[in-house]
């Protein structure tokens, strides 16, 4: 549920609008098919206990297109030669309104729900006894789950058409409201007539709410909402909340709707004037199949108008090109800066995390409080946690801290000379690491991500964009701002970007022009979303399936410890084993059993291969392609250390992000035979390789690079642990003294490699 959707679980009475646009198709026919599916919508709310209000345009276009066709048919051959005159308004109404009570009724009938129609004037509303009336009608018929539908009777409205007229007559009538001066529609400035106190079925919907005392207002229309300029134009943006103060005059208003009286603009007065005066209000397509569902569910559909939205959004926001054009112009500045301030930047961050501690920590409990109560997997929340405390590595900030400061003192990455070459005399061409660029990364889970993808960023001279999950939203808010606290003015604080909304996400990943890199952080799923959503370059691997390889030869008091630590040290991180390999000789002496049996006494559950499943008397697996992130593993028994290998490249690959084969994450051999070894680490093609050590190994700290961004599986770019270098490219720099090509005549290429120094 989006964080200012929030409301709608307090939403028990829905006034729903939907204009002519929606109910009917481009030839003026009723559009059967999309009012029937929204009707099913209304149905599954209504049996759901929600109070629903329906209010309905549609009758003068519904009536229009059958008078149209009835004088046609009555037309003599001379009188289709003639002009045709407009058909009278009210005439339509009065036929179409027929129709479509008609069609409402046989559709709502067959989904065993009863329909009731109550037609209206501006003119009632001046009653008072009306008003009360209707109310007492209106709740009746609720409580009887029956649907009442509204809509103006036009066929006999004395009123003249809305937005045109001679002055700028107002009245107001004491309907309770108290923002008469605010434009609300009773008192609409440009209204014409004393009779205007609703002016089309936007205002009358408006109206309705109010006096019926509804939670929400939904208005569909045929467009996704109220969008910053005219709808076809590309560079219109959807807005989705909208703020007075923001963008009352920024937006441009484009024609009005094909067939209603007031398009876009009517809407917005009528959303305007129902949410200040406490009934929130949705602009929403109907055109799309569940909209008003996706809406009481509290997604981010359309545009939300509420009285409070003032207080959650700022008034000046950054967009998200804008956000990634900050970014870079930041990262320039840091690129300037020498390699000792670029160093202390790092380090004044990395303070200000030791000085935030228990800020922190206190934040990130109610993350871990909250995901527990979600109901989430153990998994996800243990990668959640941060912990008090020092160690060499773990989600603590010591340890967060300590990887800052070992990066702040590498070697200087930018600017590094890694080829020198005299092309010809006087002409000296150099190739140097340079930064990417800007990053965007997504990540799941884990806050300490977030610590470490900056540290990188800084140290790398990169711009960076940051979205984490919202399962660690506060962690991940109060992480950023102490970082950021940190950035000196010279550079910027908006060097790194923080995107709280899964929707700013979308716009991001269609900027190719100034994005560089796509890192996303998490689960196949939201790699695959990811991969299938932009142009920009992606880094990163679908999953992190680990090999233990147990040969007959090896230690097995080793070979307990290394598996042991592989599965149970931090079951959730993607280089924790997921497949142990046995060799067949070690069931046989006992080795299998006892590595079966450390495992099960530490808690891990098994899962056995075709072979290994009976001889351990264990649940067989379902896939040897699985990664647990927990307390659990497949365990199975190989021939020799080639079936392992051949175990390894058939189960460990799978098609990587940039649609290649990739193949596995991180594998490990236990064995004494150094023939065995060698041929091991030698033949198995994954992105790390390891001899008797565990797979926890793989790891930028671990690996002295600092601090890690991801682990890459792919073959492109950076493999296994992706640490500063893997956030560098390259660019070539040439100097010489006047030199031209002019079709190479007289130049003299020697092309001698130089020394780097």
């Amino acid at each position: 549920m989006d964080p200012t959707r929030a409301f709608v679980r307090n939403v028990k009475r829905v006034v729903i609008k939907v204009g002519t646009a929606v109910v009917t198709r481009d030839d003026g026919r009723l559009a059967v098919g999309r009012v029937g599916g929204i009707f099913e919508q209304l149905e599954e709310l209504n049996s759901q206990g929600f109070d629903i209000i329906l209010v309905s345009s549609g009758a003068v276009g519904a009536g229009r297109q059958r008078l149209k066709y009835r004088r046609l048919i009555n037309s003599s051959f001379a009188d289709l030669q003639k002009p045709q005159v407009e058909l009278d308004g009210k005439a339509c109404a009065a036929v179409g309104q027929n129709s479509l009570m008609a069609l409402y009724d046989s559709l709502f009938s067959q989904l065993d729900v009863t329909s009731s129609q109550l037609l209206v004037t501006d003119n009632d509303f001046k009653s008072q006894e009306f008003r009360v009336q209707l109310s007492q009608t209106v709740n009746s018929l609720l409580a009887l789950r029956s649907i009442p539908i509204f809509n103006e009777n036009d066929a006999i409205s004395t009123r003249r058409a809305p937005y045109a007229g001679l002055g700028r007559t107002s009245y107001h009538f004491n309907l309770g409201i108290t923002y008469p001066e605010e434009g609300i529609f009773w008192n609409f400035e440009t209204k014409v007539d004393s009779s205007g106190i609703f002016w089309d079925n936007d205002s009358l919907a408006a109206l309705l709410a109010l006096e019926l005392k509804a939670d929400l207002l939904v208005l569909l229309s045929d467009v996704d909402g109220l969008y910053s300029g005219p709808p076809i134009d590309p560079r219109s943006k959807l807005i989705h909340t909208y703020v007075k103060e923001k963008h009352e005059a920024t937006i441009t208003f484009g024609d009005k709707s094909r067939v209603g009286r007031g398009g876009m603009n009517a809407k917005v007065k009528a959303a305007i004037s129902a949410s200040r005066s406490g009934t929130p209000v949705i602009i929403a397509s109907g055109f799309i199949a569940d909209n008003i569902t996706k809406v009481l569910s509290g997604e981010r559909v359309g545009t939300l108008f509420h009285k409070d939205a003032h207080s959650w959004l700022p008034l000046t926001d950054v967009g998200s090109r804008e956000m990634a054009i900050a970014a870079r112009e930041c990262s320039r500045k840091l690129q300037s800066l020498s390699s000792e301030d670029r160093a202390k930047i790092l380090f004044d961050v990395a303070d200000a995390l030791e000085a935030n501690e228990s800020l922190i920590l206190a934040e990130n409990v109610v993350d871990v409080s909250a995901a527990e109560n979600t109901g989430y997997d153990k998994s996800l929340v243990s990668r959640l946690a941060l912990k008090p405390g020092k160690a060499i590595y773990c989600l603590q900030i010591s340890a967060l801290a300590k990887s800052m400061r070992t990066l702040a003192e590498m070697e200087e990455p930018i600017g590094q000379v890694l080829k020198r070459m005299e092309l010809a005399d006087g002409l000296i061409l150099e190739k140097r690491s340079c930064p990417l660029g800007v990053l965007l990364v997504v990540f799941e889970s884990r806050p300490d991500a977030l610590v470490q993808i900056a540290s990188l960023a800084i140290r790398s001279g990169n711009g960076l964009l940051l979205k984490g999950g919202k399962e660690a939203m506060r962690s991940n808010a109060i992480l950023y701002k102490v970082i950021t606290a940190a950035i000196p003015d010279n550079v910027g604080q908006k060097l790194i970007g923080f995107v709280t909304s899964r929707d700013e996400i979308t716009d991001l990943l269609q900027l190719d022009d100034v994005i560089d890199l796509v890192i996303p952080r998490g689960s196949n799923n939201l790699v695959s979303q990811v991969k299938n959503s932009t142009k920009i370059p992606v880094l990163g691997h679908s999953d992190g399936i680990c090999h233990v390889y147990v040969d007959k030869s090896a230690n097995i008091d080793m070979a307990k410890h290394i598996v042991l630590d592989a599965k149970t040290d931090y079951p959730a991180a993607c280089n924790a084993m997921e497949t142990l390999l046995v060799h067949n000789d070690l069931s046989t002496n006992g080795g299998l059993q006892k590595l079966a049996q450390e495992l099960q006494c530490e808690g891990v559950t098994l899962y056995g291969g075709p072979r290994t499943s009976s001889l351990l008397d264990i649940a067989e697996a379902q896939s040897f392609h699985h990664e647990y992130s927990s307390r659990a593993c497949t365990i199975e028994t190989v021939s020799d250390v080639y079936a392992a290998i051949d175990h390894i490249h058939k189960h460990g690959r799978h098609v990587s992000i940039f649609q290649f084969l990739c193949f596995g994450h991180t594998e490990c051999i236990v064995t004494e035979d150094s023939e065995a070894a060698e041929l091991f680490l030698r033949q198995v093609d994954s992105a790390a390789v390891f001899h008797n050590a565990s797979t926890r190994f793989c790891d930028g700290a671990r690996f002295g690079l600092g601090a890690e961004v991801g682990i890459s599986t792919s073959r492109i770019h950076a493999r296994g642990p992706v640490g500063v270098e893997g956030l560098l490219t390259t660019r070539w720099i040439l100097r010489g003294s006047g030199q031209v090509v002019d079709g190479d005549k007289g130049v003299n290429y020697t092309h001698k490699n130089l020394s780097l120094e």
